[in-house]
C-alpha cells in the first residue's frame, strides 16, 4: 500500500546541478551498500536456477521513524515479484533477505525502501498511551492509518472489513484507551495484517542490478578428463611402437566413466598436431620417431582447429563418441587452445594472425625462461575483425557436432575483450553453452574473466592443503567471489601433481577427491587418478611420463582388469559421486559452514540447504577429514549445531550416518571424539533428527 511523496518540483534544476557535481538525485529513503552488486551494476551478478543467495542493503531516512524494505525481482519477461527484507541490524539500518530465480535468463533486482507510518505509530503509541499522554489523539491517528489501509484499492473484502472494525474500535471512547491499543498492538491479528501488507510512504526505488541466471550444470557437475588417443592405445611388445586409440575405442571407456557417476567427459585437444619442433616424452625438445607430440601444438597439413587428428578417426567417429556419451547421460567438454603449431594452415594462409619479430620470424610462445618451440601464439591485434569471426566459426562448428561445453586453455593470455565478445556472440544462438576458464593467474584477472562470461574457473585448490588454508580459500569462494566466479576443484591435472599428492600415497588421493567433491559443487579428476599415479618428473610439479607428450596404457578400463597392481579407486569415486547425487546440499556453493577441531590437522565443515527446494532445505552433510595422510590422529570437534538446518534441533543429539561405511552415531551440541588415520582418513556424514 503506497502513497505518493511530495513532488520534486525542482527536478529539472536538481538534475543539471547535481550532474555538474558528479551526483545523481536521491529520494526520501536512502538505499546504500546493496550486495551483491558488481561495480554498481557494470557486471551481472550470477546464480543458477533455484540457487538461494542473500541480498543485503542499508536502508535509512532522516529522523528516527522506522522504514521498511523489499527486493523487487524482475524476470526476463518483465514480470515482477517482491521479497520482503528483514532488518537485521537496527542501529546500522541493515536489511536482508534471500532470493532465487525459477527460470534461466537475464533478470534484475532492486531494493525499494519506504517510510512505515504504522510501525512509527505503534512505537509512539506504545509509549504515550500507557503514560496517558495525548491518548485520544494517538488513537485517532492510529484509526486514520487503519482507515487508509482498509480503503486501499484491490484490498480483499475480508481484510478491509477487519481493518475497518479495528478502526472503529480505536475510536470507541467507551473503552479504556489501553484496551483499545491492546487490540491493535504487536501480537494482535490487526497488527499482523498491517505488517503483512504495510502502508508505504515516500517509496523510493534503488538502482536495478543485472542478474544472470543460468542452468544448474554451470554450477554443479563431476568431470572426468581423458586423452582420447590413449583410450585403446596399444604398444607392440616386439617393436615398442604405439598405435593410437581412436574415438571408437575411447567410446568403450564411456560406460566405466558413467558408472563412476561422472557428468562430463572432458577431451584434451583432438586436432592435427604439428611436426616442426614437436616435443618428445617429458617435454624433451627432440622428439623420437613415433612420438605423437603435444596435442596443444595444434595444426598440420591435415588441418587446424576445425579438423580432427587422422589417428583419432573421422567427424562421423567423433559424432558417434558424442552420441554414445549422451546415451549414458554424459556431456562432452572439449579443450579449446587458441594457439598454433608452425605447421598450422594459418601460418601460410593468415600470417597476419601471428606476431612477427624484428628479424621477420614468428615469435614462439614464451613464459621466460620457458619457451614453447612447438607453438606460435595468436596475435589478436593485427587482424581482430577476421580473427574474431574465425574463432566464432570454429566454436559453432563444434557445437553443430554436439559439443556444448568448452574448457579454454590459458584464457588469461588472450585479450579479455575477445572473450567477452566471443562468449556473448555464441550465446546469441546457444545460451546453454558452458565455458570453463583454465586460468592459473593473478586473482584479479581470474575474476574479470568470470565477470565477462566464463561460467566456471579452475582454482588454486590443488595448492591449498592445510585446514587454515582451505577454510580461508573456500570461505572466499563461497562468499566474496560467489556472485560471479564458480570454482572447479581438481586435485591433479595432466600438468599438476603437487608435493602433497606426490608423497601422500593412496590416502592423499582419497582425501583430496573427497574434499574436491564436497567443498564445491563442481570438481574433476584426470584419468589415472584411480591408479593413484604420483611419480613426479624431477624438478617440476607434474607427472613423470606426462600424457601430454605421449601415449599411456589405459587398457584396464576397457578390459576390466587393472594394468598393474596399483590401487583402483574407481569404486571409491563412484561412492563419492553417488553421495553427491543423493544429497542436494552438496550441489550448492554458498551454503558451507566451517566448524572447530582441537587438532589443526582436521578440517570440519557442513553443507545445509542452498536451494529453493525441500530436498535441499532438509539435507545436511558434515565432512570431517584428517588432512595428514601419514598418521592416525585423534581430536574433538565442536559443531555449531545452529548452522545444521532447521530440521536439526540445535539443543539435542541427532543421528550421524557415515555415508562411506554406513556406521551411525549420536552427535550433538557437545564435543565429539574423532579418530581418523591413513586407512580411514575422513567421515562424510548425513545429519538427521533421531527417529526420523
Amino acid at each position: 500500500m503506497t502513497t505518493p511523496g511530495a513532488p520534486n518540483v525542482r527536478d529539472s534544476v536538481d538534475r543539471a546541478v547535481l550532474a555538474s557535481r558528479g551526483q545523481r538525485p536521491v529520494g526520501r529513503i536512502q538505499m546504500m551498500d546493496v550486495t551483491p552488486s558488481l561495480e554498481e551494476g557494470r557486471w551481472p551478478v550470477k546464480s543458477v536456477v533455484a540457487e538461494l543467495f542473500a541480498v543485503t542493503a542499508v536502508v535509512v531516512r532522516e529522523g528516527h521513524d522506522p522504514v521498511g524494505a523489499e527486493v523487487v525481482l524482475t524476470a526476463p519477461d518483465r514480470t515482477e515479484r517482491r521479497v520482503r527484507m528483514t532488518q537485521t541490524n537496527h542501529g546500522l539500518g541493515v536489511f536482508e533477505c534471500e532470493i532465487s530465480a525459477e527460470s534461466a535468463g537475464l533478470w534484475s533486482y532492486r531494493v525499494e525502501g519506504w517510510a512505515d507510518p504504522w510501525a512509527a505509530w505503534i512505537h509512539d503509541a506504545g509509549i504515550k498511551v500507557p503514560a496517558g499522554i495525548d491518548v485520544e489523539l494517538m488513537c485517532e491517528e492510529g484509526a486514520r492509518l487503519l482507515e487508509r489501509a482498509a480503503s486501499h484499492r484491490g484490498q480483499p473484502a475480508d481484510r478491509a472489513a477487519s481493518l475497518q472494525k479495528a478502526c472503529t474500535l480505536l475510536r470507541d471512547q467507551t473503552l479504556a484507551a489501553s484496551a483499545r491499543f491492546a487490540e491493535v498492538a504487536e501480537g494482535s491479528p490487526t497488527h499482523a495484517l498491517m505488517v503483512a501488507d504495510p502502508l508505504r510512504d515516500f517509496t523510493t526505488a534503488g538502482s536495478d542490478y543485472p542478474w544472470l541466471v543460468e542452468e544448474k550444470l554451470t554450477l554443479t557437475g563431476a568431470w572426468y578428463e581423458i586423452f582420447p588417443r590413449s583410450e585403446g592405445a596399444r604398444c607392440d611388445p616386439a617393436t615398442g611402437t604405439w598405435h593410437s586409440g581412436t574415438f571408437r575405442t575411447a567410446a568403450q571407456r564411456l560406460a566405466a566413466i558413467a558408472d563412476m557417476g561422472f557428468d562430463v567427459v572432458y577431451l584434451t585437444p583432438i586436432h592435427p598436431i604439428g611436426v616442426t619442433n614437436r616435443k618428445g616424452w617429458n617435454n624433451n625438445t627432440a622428439a623420437s620417431p613415433g612420438d605423437p607430440g603435444s596435442p596443444y601444438g595444434i595444426g598440420s597439413p591435415d588441418g587446424g582447429h576445425d579438423a580432427i587428428h587422422p589417428d583419432l578417426g573421422t567427424v562421423k567417429d567423433f559424432e558417434h563418441f558424442v552420441a554414445a556419451a549422451e546415451d549414458l547421460g554424459l556431456r562432452v567438454a572439449m579443450d579449446i587452445a587458441l594457439n598454433a603449431s608452425p605447421d598450422h594452415p594459418w601460418v601460410t594462409e593468415h600470417p597476419e594472425y601471428f606476431l612477427k619479430r624484428a628479424d621477420g620470424s614468428i615469435a614462439f610462445s614464451e613464459n621466460p625462461p620457458k619457451k614453447y618451440e612447438d607453438i606460435y601464439p595468436i596475435n589478436f591485434d593485427t587482424a581482430p575483425a577476421t580473427l574474431y569471426l574465425e574463432f566464432s566459426r570454429i566454436i559453432r562448428l563444434w557445437i553443430d557436432r554436439g559439443v556444448k561445453i568448452f574448457r579454454v586453455d590459458n584464457p588469461h593470455t588472450k585479450p579479455v575483450e575477445f572473450w567477452q565478445w566471443l562468449i556473448a556472440d555464441i550465446a546469441t544462438d546457444h545460451p546453454d553453452v558452458i565455458w570453463l576458464s583454465e586460468a592459473f593467474t593473478r586473482p584479479p584477472l581470474m575474476h574479470v574473466l568470470a565477470k565477462v562470461g566464463f561460467q566456471q574457473s579452475y582454482t588454486y585448490f590443488a595448492w591449498r592443503n592445510t585446514a587454515e588454508e582451505l577454510t580461508e580459500y573456500v570461505s572466499e569462494l563461497a562468499q566474496e567471489t560467489a556472485p560471479f566466479l564458480r570454482p572447479s576443484f581438481w586435485p591433479t591435472t595432466h600438468d599438476i601433481l603437487t608435493p602433497y599428492m606426490q608423497h601422500g600415497g593412496e590416502t592423499a588421493f582419497r582425501i583430496r577427491a573427497a574434499l574436491a567433491a564436497t567443498l564445491v559443487p563442481t570438481y574433476g579428476i584426470y584419468a589415472g587418478y584411480e591408479h593413484c599415479e604420483n611419480a613426479p618428473r624431477p624438478g617440476v610439479e607434474e607427472q613423470l611420463d606426462n600424457e601430454k607428450y605421449g601415449y599411456k596404457d589405459r587398457q584396464w578400463h576397457i578390459d576390466g582388469a587393472p594394468a598393474s597392481n596399483r590401487p583402483n579407486l574407481a569404486p571409491y569415486l563412484r561412492q563419492l559421486n553417488m553421495i553427491r547425487r543423493s544429497h542436494p546440499s552438496l550441489h550448492w556453493l554458498r551454503n558451507i559452514t566451517f566448524h572447530r577441531a582441537a587438532d589443526e590437522n582436521f578440517l570440519v565443515y557442513s553443507k545445509t540447504g542452498g536451494g529453493r527446494d525441500d530436498a535441499s532445505e532438509q539435507n545436511t552433510v558434515i565432512v570431517v577429514a584428517n588432512l595428514d595422510p601419514h598418521h592416525t590422529r585423534e581430536t574433538t570437534i565442536e559443531l555449531d549445531t545452529r548452522r545444521l538446518g532447521a530440521h536439526i534441533d540445535p539443543t539435542r543429539h541427532f543421528e550421524a550416518e557415515d555415508l562411506l561405511t554406513g556406521e551411525t552415531w549420536r552427535w550433538g551440541p557437545h564435543p565429539v571424539y574423532i579418530r581418523l588415520g591413513p586407512d580411514r582418513p575422513l567421515h562424510i556424514v548425513a545429519a538427521r533428527p533421531l527417529n526420523s
